[in-house]
């Protein structure tokens, strides 16, 4: 963060003063919380790339499609589409290089009617003739941010675009003073501390049995396992593990962070079906009280696992719309 801060005071005084700085801009268009990373280790999944991570050429890069788009009055929800379209095109390089004939910050094709070679590795223009095609679509707003890209872009791998939805919203606020670029409303952080709590008292419980109803300390089940951790935080949560998905602000799990709640429903689409809690650590990793017969374990993250709730649960934090 002191990075960071000493990044934004001296690298973007220009770009706040052209712009109108902060003023905790709110977004149009509608929650994306359905978005998801594809499963392991990649680049800029959950646990991957994050603002600390970016070179100075892609904070600037950045700096200026978030500019030439909001100088267009596009909204705060097309400045994240075109950011994570970028992060997967070119992650945010001006390139002049890729697939056929492909270039710049979007990989334009000039043989495909996007500009000429040079208007395309000019990261203004390129900008603003994503930003015009992309508000061309109809509703796009109401799209998830992969869908919206592919529709612009055609991509080969029309998938690859929602896995960089955390980066570009963290792009987003921080850059721009955007609260909730993703329309999913504002959560507080947890209390200092507490989310490390929580996870070391998850953590010293590893190898005790799952029994069913069971709250420690010797057994547990799985939100009893969570009930305890998040008591050793100082944070009070309900026992069981559909009331716990209400009990604190709901992120998009593409934005989950070391402490939040993750949960498995019949229908993913509906909390009166949710049936198991997890804690999220970070790094793709969790904690959990499985299931009768296993032990309290860690494990790798199901990011695409067809009954993870796209809704993560932050403790303790303040309910929201999402």
């Amino acid at each position: 963060m002191a990075a960071l801060g000493l990044f934004l005071g001296i690298g973007f005084i220009a770009f706040t003063a052209s712009t109108g700085g902060g003023g905790g801009v709110a977004t149009t268009g509608s929650c994306d919380p359905s978005v998801r990373a594809p499963a392991g280790p990649l680049a800029g999944s959950r646990a991957g790339t994050r603002i600390g991570d970016l070179s100075e050429e892609q904070r600037r890069n950045a700096a200026t499609i978030i500019g030439v788009a909001r100088e267009m009055g596009a909204p705060p929800r097309a400045w994240l589409v075109a950011l994570a379209t970028a992060m997967q095109e070119s992650t945010l390089r001006n390139i002049n290089y890729g697939d056929r004939d492909s270039l710049g910050l979007f990989q334009q094709r000039p043989s495909q009617g996007w500009g000429s070679p040079a208007e395309v590795t000019d990261p203004v223009y390129s900008t603003r003739i994503f930003i015009e095609r992309l508000l061309q679509v109809g509703g796009w707003e109401d799209m998830p941010v992969t869908v919206a890209a592919q529709t612009v872009q055609r991509s080969a791998f029309p998938d690859a675009y929602a896995k960089w939805e955390g980066l570009a919203a963290e792009l987003v606020q921080q850059l721009a003073d955007v609260a909730d670029p993703t329309g999913c409303g504002r959560t507080a952080v947890l209390p200092q501390g507490a989310a490390g709590a929580a996870i070391e008292f998850a953590l010293a419980e590893v190898g005790k049995p799952y029994v069913w109803g069971a709250t420690g300390p010797n057994t547990y089940d799985c939100s009893g396992l969570m009930l305890r951790a998040f008591q050793a935080a100082g944070i009070n949560l309900p026992r069981v593990s559909r009331q716990q998905f209400h009990a604190g602000g709901h992120v998009p799990i593409s934005q989950a962070q070391p402490g939040d709640l993750l949960f498995y429903a019949t229908d993913p689409s509906d909390p009166s079906t949710i049936h198991h809690v997890v804690l999220y650590m970070g790094n793709d990793q969790m904690v959990e009280a499985p299931y009768t017969g296993e032990r309290v374990r860690v494990r790798a993250v199901p990011w695409d696992y067809e009954e993870l709730v796209p809704l993560a649960t932050r403790p303790g934090t303040t309910p929201n719309r999402a």
